[in-house]
């Protein structure tokens, strides 16, 4: 799995309260840590991008 955060970010950190081993917040917004996510945080990460209320977090 794949994680990336578009640039409609509102910084509202959510997805680095659910996973920090994968999301950190920047100098503006979230980002991503590890672009491959190990398999141990998969549901997190998919907890995440489905609770984003701006839907930024894109799993591909």
């Amino acid at each position: 799995m794949k994680v990336r955060i578009e640039d409609i970010c509102t910084a509202c950190g959510l997805c680095c309260d659910t996973c920090p081993e994968v999301f950190e917040m920047g100098p503006d917004t979230a980002q991503v840590k590890v672009e491959d996510v190990p398999a141990e945080h998969e549901d997190a990460v998919q907890q995440a991008a489905d609770e984003c209320p701006v839907e930024a977090i894109v799993v591909e």
